[in-house]
């Protein structure tokens, strides 16, 4: 397993010291000119907000196809010349032809993009995967453009054994990996995850997804569990007794760092106050 200790996100992760970063969500392709307009003016401020700070930003959003085109499009376009892109990551899924993934790749190289997070994508919707597994898209992508950084995933979740069976093998092909989001909530399976890695030696740096609940509202968590693990029962109790939101998203950090986990995203930020919601995160995780 290579590691280009000369890129900036692959370097803080092996690095002694802890890595905050956030996920954000562009904004969505269909919406008409004027509200995309002021979206991606929430957006942009966020982002240089963000890496101004020596922060990095996964970038993400929920179209697959075409329209993730127009994410890496809308990116260049939007964030100009003044963000620092080397500390803004894309994501990339198979959910694609290969002759587009590797353009895709090569485009982000050349913007100033150097590391991509690459998934296999729900086979469930949208179309067809190039390839069956994530492994041999990020495998195509090293050959093509072999300087980028490339990102795996990875599911606390799901069996553990499997999970850390794919980053042991040698065709992984990823320098770090995401995971999909866990709260306290599931301490037992963070735990169970992070001794099978342990168990296996697996060295491969590891971000761990912390989701910012804005609140217990029966129909938003039911929708949120049809794309992610809800503790529906533990947040509304949590949200009963009076904690807020940034309390909440706080004590699943410090459950991971407790556990002995050193690197985080927070995804579903508030685009528009997004910096400083993470500030008032990061106060209630330091007044612990």
């Amino acid at each position: 397993m290579r590691f280009r200790t000369d890129l900036p996100l692959v370097s803080a992760l092996r690095a002694s010291g802890s890595v905050m970063s956030v996920e954000l969500r562009p904004p969505r392709t269909e919406l008409d000119a004027a509200a995309g307009m002021d979206a991606w003016i929430d957006t942009y401020h966020a982002v240089s907000g963000f890496v101004r700070g020596r922060m990095f930003v996964f970038l993400t959003d929920s179209a697959v196809g075409a329209r993730e085109e127009n994410n890496l499009r809308h990116l260049v376009i939007n964030l100009g010349t003044d963000v620092p892109r080397d500390y803004v990551v894309p994501f990339l899924t198979t959910k694609h032809t290969m002759e587009f993934c590797l353009s895709y790749a090569e485009r982000a190289w050349q913007e100033g993009f150097r590391s991509l997070v690459v998934l296999g994508g729900d086979r469930t919707v949208g179309p067809p995967r190039c390839v069956e597994h994530a492994w041999q898209l990020r495998e195509a992508i090293h050959k093509h453009v072999p300087d980028l950084s490339l990102g795996g995933w990875a599911n606390p979740h799901a069996d553990p054994v499997a999970q850390a069976g794919y980053m042991e093998d040698e065709h992984y092909g990823g320098e770090f990996f995401l995971t999909q989001v866990v709260s306290h909530h599931d301490t037992p399976k963070v735990e169970t995850f992070l001794a099978e890695l342990s168990r296996r030696k697996v060295e491969i740096p590891g971000v761990f997804g912390v989701f910012y609940y804005r609140s217990a509202n029966p129909k938003t968590l039911t929708t949120l569990r049809q794309f992610l693990p809800v503790p529906v029962e533990g947040l509304t109790k949590e949200f009963a007794a009076g904690d807020t939101p940034e309390m909440i998203c706080a004590r699943t950090i410090r459950m991971l760092k407790a556990s002995g986990v050193k690197h985080f995203y927070v995804s579903n930020l508030p685009v528009g106050r997004a910096r400083q919601t993470l500030e008032e995160i990061s106060k209630h995780v330091d007044s612990a």
